[in-house]
Parts: structure tokens; sequence; C-alpha cells
């Protein structure tokens, strides 16, 4: 192996041309590869800075000023609209919903009736056919 090899940087195949990079063989290797194909918006590691920056779990710091003030009360009974109003708020969302929905178009929709008639045209058949094995099998058996 050689340095090259283990510094992460492009091999060359046999005719000369970049070929694909090798993977890094330490640790230290792999941060500085990962460090490099960061995205451009993204922000470095605060040098000194244990903890990774941005995690969805971080919770955001309140300035110094906010300890000791309590929690302001909440109203326990939230405001109920109208019968109306939600009536109206229904259907717009039903609406919205809807407008959601990719629809077949006829070919599809014709497509889709057939495959369901005959596989309900099959399991009528199946389940014909063993009630009436059923039948005789039990016929031989009590009869």
């Amino acid at each position: 192996m050689s340095d090259s090899d283990a510094s992460g940087e492009h091999e060359q195949d046999d005719s000369g041309k970049p070929g694909v990079e090798s993977r890094p063989v330490s640790a230290a290797a792999r941060r500085e590869r990962r460090a490099s194909a960061r995205p451009a918006g993204k922000s470095e590691a605060r040098p000194g800075s244990t903890r990774p920056s941005g995690k969805a779990g971080d919770k955001v710091a309140k300035p110094a000023d906010a300890k000791g003030v309590p929690t302001p009360k909440r109203d326990r009974k939230a405001k109920k609209a109208s019968v109306f109003a939600r009536f109206t708020r229904f259907i717009r969302e039903v609406w919205a919903e809807l407008r959601k929905v990719i629809w077949p178009n006829r070919k599809q929709m014709v497509t889709y009736t057939a495959v369901v008639l005959v596989f309900v045209v099959f399991m009528v058949a199946l389940v014909s056919g063993l009630d009436l094995g059923f039948k005789e099998l039990i016929g031989l058996v009590f009869g």
C-alpha cells in the first residue's frame, strides 16, 4: 500500500485517467474526507466544542434574564368556533384533500374495474368449489 492510498487522494488506473477515490484507512482520514465533502452552507464545528451543533433534539438556549420568571398561564378553555364555522372549515379541508388525490383516467378505471371483477369471480368460484367439496366429503363421512 502506498502513501497516496492512505491519504484518500485520487487513484489513477492503468490508462492514466483519474479513477475512483480510495477508501480512507484511518479514522482521521475519514473525518478529513467528510469535512471536505460538506455542503457550502454548513458551518464548521467551533474549535474546542465537543457537542455537534444543530441536532434535532437540541434545546434552544434561553436568555439569562428569563430565569426566575414563571411560565405564563395558558387559557384552560380554548374558544370554540361556531357550528357553521367548523362545518365550513371541514368542507374546505375535505376539498383540499380531494385536490391532492391523483384521479385515474378512463383507461385506468376500466382496467382496475376489470381486475376487481375477475378477482371477485375467481374468489366466488373458489369458495363455491370448496363448499361443494366439503359438502360431498361430509356426505360420504356421515351419509
